[in-house]
């Protein structure tokens, strides 16, 4: 292969490159007059949500982790929602480390039975 001409850079009329006096002719941005400062006070990126979502580290089985990765992008979030419905149904019971889950019914278990 043979190599290519690097080009120059174009340039703009409208976004000249700064020289020495510019930058030493520039000024900070607080002296900027109130409205037009106030513009530039929003931080860059997402904004701030209410519910921030907290970073786990849960270890999951292989064969697990590939099925609900093989769902496609948004795995994450799928498994956050579904587990986010059944606690509101209630389907899923939290028993403290240590405690003795509550017996189940009789009726309960021959509903899963038939489900």
């Amino acid at each position: 292969m043979s190599a290519r001409k690097k080009t120059p850079p174009a340039t703009h009329d409208d976004n000249p490159e700064w020289t020495a006096a510019d930058f030493a002719a520039s000024r900070p941005a607080e002296e900027l007059p109130p409205d037009i400062l106030a513009q530039f006070k929003n931080k860059p990126g997402r904004p701030r949500t209410e519910n921030p979502k907290i970073p786990v580290k849960l270890r999951l089985d292989d064969d697990v982790v590939t099925a609900l990765r093989a769902t496609g992008p948004g795995w994450q979030t799928r498994i956050n929602d579904m587990l986010k419905s059944r606690i509101k149904r209630g389907k899923i019971e939290f028993v403290a480390f240590g405690d003795k889950p509550k017996p189940r019914t009789a009726s309960g278990a021959a509903k899963r039975k038939r489900a």
